[in-house]
């Protein structure tokens, strides 16, 4: 997983634990017939991972994060009987709070603007030049989350998002059009620019 290391408060890249899965199964059908310490028990595994992927998608923001958190497990509590246990409760949790950060607050359609074009040729996703996803090799490189985290802080609006949906959270293309409302080779051009641009401020 690309950056994943830096990353691991907001990423829903990890590796699947049977016995959590199971347990967590269990919580959610008690939870779903109405059990609050079940959910509550939820939102005490998840809540850590699920407020940095808010984080993130805020802009680092930590009072509109810590309320698209609270947002998003409202909205789970709510759709808990959608949950059929077909993916990980951690995946279908982390789909959910994507759709209600970029969903209900349309941030990405308005961050991607005229002034966060990307660059001429990128467009139609032709990705044959564009730089390779960046990794670290130590996972207790303090400074160099630090200096990822500033670099972030950044990048412009649209780009950062689709740069965190795409090499932290695991989305595809075809996926982050379908949740943004963008186009695929304006998620593929997104991407080419941050990966780009944090490769020069991270040199």
């Amino acid at each position: 997983m690309t950056l994943g290391m830096t990353m691991a408060a907001g990423s829903a890249e990890v590796t699947p634990d049977p016995l959590l899965q199971a347990e967590d199964l269990a919580l959610v059908r008690q939870a779903a017939s109405g059990d609050a310490r079940a959910f509550e028990q939820l939102y005490r595994t998840h809540v850590d991972r699920i407020f940095g992927l808010c984080c993130r998608l805020c802009h680092g923001d930590s009072a509109r994060a810590e309320q698209a958190t609270q947002d998003a497990f409202v909205r789970a509590w709510e759709k808990l009987a959608s949950f059929r246990g077909e993916s990980r409760f951690g995946t279908w949790l982390h789909r959910l709070t994507v759709n209600v950060v970029l969903g209900e607050q349309r941030l990405l359609r308005r961050w991607v603007a005229f002034e966060d074009e990307v660059q001429p040729g990128v467009e139609n996703g032709d990705a044959s030049d564009a730089p390779a996803p960046l990794e670290y090799q130590r996972q207790d490189d303090i400074g160099a989350r630090v200096d990822l985290e500033r670099a972030l802080a950044r990048l412009p609006k649209g780009a950062r998002i689709v740069l965190v949906l795409h090499d932290i959270e695991g989305y595809q293309h075809d996926e982050i059009s379908a949740l943004t409302g963008i186009a695929i080779g304006t998620s593929k051009a997104q991407l080419h620019r941050a990966r780009q641009l944090l490769r020069t401020w991270l040199q």
